[in-house]
């Protein structure tokens, strides 16, 4: 008797990232096709039915003015199945839009009917709009864990991690940045399909996950706080002098506070105390020195402040997930090649 293929359902919305909607619905239609097509193992059947959701079973365009198409509308019932909320693009200063509530309340229902409810990067914060998240642990694209910290100060959030399933039964899928749908995709594949199918999605479709997580990622994304003026001097200080010798210090002096009163109004204007911040900066800074030139690792170290390159080495790794080295590796790769000069003709003299 023939396996039940998984319904995978989409929630699509004029906010959803394209990318990521159709992403998601190429990789789970192709699930089981592809390879047998390849390898010439004959007809294969699809390994999971996709379709996108609306509020309404109408067309309209998704962001980028991207036409989308749904295959079905809240008023055809509520998901049984697997469900998607993707990537959104909505402010980072207030909590989920209100002209969201629709989507919001047939999430938290269809979960209420059983399905297994799934977010990629900002989608988790549908999810902690629905309340389902509260004491339970989840992810988030690495820009929007303040965001959702703020608003929804219940959810347990791992920035750290790709991937948390949590909730009874692990009901509760979150996915971190955007390209994670990747990550989620192949992850649903093995649980609804096997490992071996994952493992033949990703290589007919020359993907594979983030194992090493979001802190290589992760970059510095709070903006200078003017609502202080003594903590933005001390920002604007450390800007130019991060590679300094004791750049705490030195921030304190420019503030003319106590020093017990300077850490409490910096930790409460950005979020690190005043050496997490520093060595934040230095550490970004590092990061561009390994992605746009050829200098050694020490060298870089010492560029940002660091004279002991075993402490720098340290440092990076417990603060990305990846030694320097790798961190090169990883990303200097992007760099365009080099433009060859045009070839210049020589003419015979005489």
């Amino acid at each position: 008797m023939a396996t039940p293929r998984v319904t995978i359902d989409l929630l699509a919305m004029p906010e959803a990232a394209s990318s990521c909607l159709y992403g998601l619905f190429d990789i789970f239609s192709f699930a089981g096709v592809l390879w047998s097509q390849i390898m010439g193992e004959g007809a294969c059947e699809p390994l999971m039915d996709v379709r996108i959701v609306a509020a309404e079973k109408r067309p309209f365009h998704c962001l980028g003015g991207v036409p989308v198409e749904p295959q079905a509308g809240f008023a055809d019932g509520l998901s049984r199945a697997v469900l998607v909320v993707p990537d959104i693009l909505v402010p980072l200063d207030q909590p989920l839009p209100e002209r969201l509530r629709p989507e919001v309340e047939w999430v938290r229902r269809s979960y209420e009917n059983g399905a297994i409810v799934c977010s990629v990067c900002t989608g988790t914060l549908m999810l902690a709009a629905t309340g389902l998240l509260d004491g339970e642990e989840a992810t988030s694209h690495w820009g929007f864990i303040e965001p959702i910290r703020r608003f929804y100060p219940a959810v347990k959030l791992r920035p750290e991690r790709i991937l948390v399933p949590a909730g009874d039964g692990h009901r509760l899928v979150t996915a971190g940045g955007s390209a994670s749908w990747n990550d989620l995709a192949l992850y649903l594949i093995a649980r609804f399909c096997g490992e071996r199918h994952a493992v033949q999605t990703a290589k007919v479709l020359l993907i594979s996950g983030h194992q090493e997580g979001q802190l290589p990622y992760a970059a510095m994304a709070r903006s200078r706080q003017y609502a202080d003026p003594a903590i933005a001097a001390a920002q604007s200080w450390i800007a130019e002098n991060y590679a300094r010798p004791n750049p705490v210090a030195g921030m304190l002096a420019c503030t003319g506070l106590p020093e017990r009163t300077f850490k409490r109004r910096f930790k409460a204007a950005t979020g690190f105390t005043p050496l997490e911040y520093a060595q934040t900066l230095r550490l970004e800074e590092a990061k561009q020195a390994l992605e746009s030139t050829d200098a050694c690792i020490d060298q870089v170290g010492l560029s940002v402040g660091y004279e002991d390159p075993a402490f720098f080495r340290s440092l990076f790794k417990r603060k990305t997930g990846l030694t320097p080295s790798q961190y090169r590796r990883k990303f200097a790769g992007l760099r365009p090649p080099p433009v060859p000069l045009p070839r210049r003709e020589v003419v015979p003299a005489g």
